[in-house]
């Protein structure tokens, strides 16, 4: 498995004088994902938890809907110089009876770590139609609790404690327990593997949870949530027009600017 962290020396320049010494960086190496050995997209991630990732991707693409839907998962054909695995490549087949993706749904071949549309091979693909619409059982939390909720999501972030160069998404319940919360240099990644756990976990769809974002509301990770059958995100940071209007599409709450006691409620009727 590749290295959450690295040390790298670094010349440091403060008001006091200039000293060297190591600095901690988040780890970063692509992650190419295959399924049935046809290579279906590359991503730039923090090594661990790929086979969630894996998971959460196929979820969110909607090639899967349950965990049952993938028969193996295995790391392949992926050595460095010296002949070892580097674990870059992730090689999943699905279970008898379940499709391959259309070629519509399919990633161009590298997408970056910043964004999660971008490779995408159709701009008319983007609007995935969810198995397990959000509508169906919204989900609820007063505003008290979930405004304790990024504080929590921070202190479970050791890596960017580290690192701050990570982003981190979390699932949570009314009572505002965070489930499980994940980190990666991609949002979309953070967002993917926890789905993948809720996958995992049968906990898809996930209509008692809520998914909390430790940067911005984009417009693929309010889609990957809908995918799940989640119907509130909320977002430290802003959302951006077109995940608004996904939210409201979609009958979903979707929260921006969550700091301290304040939050911004664009869509939905989820905060008691």
């Amino acid at each position: 498995m590749g290295r959450v962290t690295v040390r790298r020396p670094v010349r440091k320049l403060t008001p006091h004088g200039e000293r060297r010494g190591p600095d901690t960086l988040v780890g970063e190496e692509p992650l190419e994902i295959r399924l049935c050995g046809t290579p279906l997209a590359v991503t730039m991630r923090t090594p661990g938890h790929d086979i969630e990732l894996a998971h959460g991707f196929l979820l969110s693409e909607g090639v899967i809907g349950h965990r049952e839907d993938v028969a193996l998962a295995r790391y392949c054909d992926s050595v460095d110089g010296s002949g070892r695995n580097t674990y870059n490549v992730l090689d999943l087949r699905l279970a008898e009876g379940v499709p391959m993706p259309d070629v519509g749904v399919q990633r161009n071949f590298y997408t970056t770590s910043s964004c999660g549309v971008c490779g995408k091979a159709a701009l008319d693909a983007v609007r995935l139609k969810s198995r397990f619409p959000p509508t169906d059982t919204p989900f609820t939390i007063s505003a008290e609790v979930l405004a304790t909720l990024p504080d929590a999501l921070r202190e479970r972030q050791r890596v960017f404690a580290a690192t701050g160069g990570l982003h981190g998404a979390a699932l949570f319940t009314a009572d505002g327990a965070l489930l499980v919360v994940r980190e990666d240099v991609g949002r979309h990644n953070a967002v993917d593997k926890v789905l993948g756990w809720a996958l995992q976990q049968d906990r898809i769809p996930a209509r008692d949870l809520g998914l909390l974002l430790s940067g911005r509301a984009a417009f693929e990770l309010v889609q990957k949530a809908a995918m799940a059958g989640i119907s509130l995100v909320a977002a430290v940071s802003a959302p951006s027009s077109l995940a608004v209007e996904l939210a409201e599409d979609h009958g979903m709450t979707l929260i921006g600017f969550l700091r301290g006691k304040s939050m911004n409620v664009y869509t939905g009727t989820g905060i008691a």
